[in-house]
This record gives structure tokens, sequence and C-alpha cells, in this order.
């Protein structure tokens, strides 16, 4: 059993509770590490989109930045929290990004002005977001387009996942099928999709995680069983993650999630006993600022 979580959010972004409070948690379930990696999710028409609105009225905004100075000076002082939590409880706290990767020379321009002055320790890519026919949509979003533009939006959506996986500067990938969560990309039909990208995945040495927040509502995790077997089938590593918004929430679905992978016939894990020494390792004054292929 994992006795760690990397995907974890914390209050002032859309999580619940504070790092010290995580960490509190953290020492009761006798875990050995906890990451903070709250959303960096910087776009210029972020505000405009629909889903801001209902972001605001839930007050989950901060996730979401406009440009990436926002955005830095909101995770400024998070990283100092973490630091003065680390300090005072002596137990292991990794400073963590769960990034909205986009594809344009603009974002990746401020993406690496971004890391090389917050200085993360660790990096999830995600893609919560899809921009269609000039506007930018969430699940929910392609939830209430027709069909047809469903079938359009999800292309998109994989392609932006591989995009992202490509981009190669992320230590791991965050729920690869992200629209199941609206009970979309069930259909045969995406097969080729969900294997081209595990292809990808596997070929560009990268990794994933098994989100456990499904569970609540379903008998698959994110990814479905149907990637896990690919994921096994291409050997693609794979850890857990509680995902959680809460401390509640904190190794949610862990033994559930486990059973997955090994029925899945899973055997490749992510540094489940060396993560700290592998969370170390980044010098930003090397980065590897070039894609992987």
């Amino acid at each position: 059993m994992q006795h760690f979580s990397l995907h974890t959010h914390t209050i002032g972004f859309d999580g619940q509770n504070t790092v010290e409070e995580m960490v509190q948690q953290a020492q009761k379930l006798r875990w050995s590490k906890i990451g903070i990696a709250n959303h960096f999710i910087v776009h210029p028409e972020l505000k405009n989109a629909v889903f801001y609105t209902y972001a605001c009225k839930g007050h989950y905004q901060n996730i979401y930045s406009e440009t990436f100075e926002e955005a830095i000076n909101k995770f400024v002082p998070l990283f100092q929290e973490i630091k003065r939590v680390e300090q005072k409880t002596r137990f292991p706290i990794y400073k963590g990004m769960e990034v909205d990767f986009f594809d344009t020379p603009e974002w990746e321009k401020g993406f690496y002005q971004a890391i090389r002055q917050l200085k993360p320790d660790y990096l999830i890519g995600s893609a919560h977001l899809v921009a269609y026919r000039g506007r930018l949509l969430n699940t929910h979003d392609m939830k209430k387009a027709s069909v047809a533009e469903q079938t359009e939006i999800l292309k998109i959506y994989w392609k932006n996942v591989r995009a992202a996986i490509e981009f190669g500067q992320f230590d791991f990938m965050a729920h690869l099928d992200l629209p199941a969560k609206v009970g979309l990309g069930y259909e045969k039909k995406w097969e080729k999709e969900e294997e081209e990208t595990v292809a990808f995945l596997s070929a560009c040495g990268g990794k994933t995680e098994v989100n456990t927040s499904a569970l609540a509502k379903r008998e698959e995790a994110y990814p479905s069983q149907r990637i896990l077997k690919l994921l096994a089938k291409y050997q693609v590593p794979v850890l857990l993650s509680d995902d959680a918004h809460s401390v509640a929430q904190m190794g949610r679905h862990y033994k559930k999630a486990a059973e997955l992978v090994k029925n899945a016939g899973i055997t490749h894990t992510v540094y489940p006993v060396t993560i700290a020494q592998h969370l170390t390792q980044r010098i930003y004054t090397d980065w590897r600022f070039k894609r992987v292929r």
C-alpha cells in the first residue's frame, strides 16, 4: 500500500484545509511524506469563460490566473508556508504544481519563467480545459455540447494530453480520461485515441497516476480499467493519487485502487521508496527546456 500522496490541494486555491492541517492528517495516517500540488492554470481568456462565473460562486476562482505574474504571486506565499510548516513539523513536504498545459509559444515562455522563479519540487501535467471554437471549455461545458460537438471536443482533448506528454516537463500526468467525470469517452470508438495516448506516454518515458477521486461515485478510477490494461501493456509506471481537497479525502480508496491496478496487470510503480531523492534532483540552472520528441 502506498503511504503518501503527491496530488493534494489546500485552502487559498480550491482546497478546504491548510498545509499544516494536511500534514497533521498525513501524520495520523502514518504517511512518510506529502506533496502539495495546487492548480497552476494560466490563460488570458479564463475570466471570460462560462465556468469562471461558477468558480466565483463556489469560491475557487483562485485556481485561475490570466497572467503568469498573477499565478506566481499566488504560489510564492504558498511555497513559503510549506517551508514554514515543514520546519515546524519536521515532516517531509514537497512543493508541487498541477499545471494545465496550453500548446502555445507564449504559454511555454511564461511557464519556463514561472518555474525558474518558483522552483517546484515536481510538476503534474493536466488538461482540464479545451479551447474549442474560440471558447475555453471545462468538462461540464463539454457535457452540455451537442453529440457532434462532443466528438470534436474529445478529439481535441486527447490531442492536448499527448501535447502535454510531448512537452516533457511533467513528472507524471493526472487523470488521463478526465471527461469521464461527466460521462464522456466511454464508447468503444475512443479506444484508438486511448491506446495512441498510452503508447505515446510509454515511448516518451512518461508516468501517470491512478486518481482515486472517481471511486467515490463509481467502480472505476481515473483512468478507466480499459486504460489501466493499456498502461500494463505498455509498461507505463503509475502511482496512486487521492486528489484530496480536504483532510477527509486523504488516502481515500487507496485499497480499492491498488486492487484495480493489480487486476489490470500493472507491475510498474513510480518511485514508491526513493521519491524523496527523485524530487530533489531538479537543477533549475540547467533545466531540460526541450520537448522529448
